[in-house]
């Protein structure tokens, strides 16, 4: 399998690159650059400290981290947050403390997100009158109901 090539580069000296915990992994693990402390129910965006440079065709999502997710109620506000191939400023994360009562302290270095990188379609939209029928029609949120 050929490998991707992603450029990387950090903001500081000592910052962790991305890493994957085992092989076989889809998501790179992100460290937060900066410590901060996120009271119940508040958001913050926290600087990774690495930019990347993604070949065109290419788009990197940041997700949460499970574990973070099921201990401690972090979570990503906009999970996933998407990083487009032309951008080459710091990667950062807006996390949010889900917990009704602890807060949440980080330090610089801990595992915040997982990126996967994926190859993206740049389609072209064709403007037409009608849509092609399909099974599923316009039934939108909740059409299908809870049940099979």
């Amino acid at each position: 399998m050929n490998a991707v090539e992603i450029l990387v580069s950090t903001t500081e000296a000592g910052v962790p690159l991305p890493s994957f915990a085992h092989p076989g992994d889809a998501g790179a693990d992100l460290t937060t650059r900066v410590d901060v402390t996120l009271a119940p129910g508040e958001r913050a965006t926290v600087p990774t400290g690495i930019r990347i440079a993604l070949p065109m065709g290419y788009a990197a999502f940041i997700h949460p981290r499970s574990g973070m997710a099921s201990r401690h109620g972090l979570t990503i506000v906009n999970a996933p947050g998407t990083v487009d191939a032309g951008y080459r400023g710091e990667v950062q994360v807006t996390l949010l403390n889900t917990d009704a009562s602890t807060p949440l302290e980080l330090h610089a270095g801990d595992r915040i997100a997982q990126m996967v990188i994926q190859r993206v379609e740049q389609p072209t939209f064709v403007v037409v009158d009608e849509l092609p029928d399909s099974e599923r029609g316009d039934g939108g949120f909740g059409s299908t109901g809870v049940r099979a």
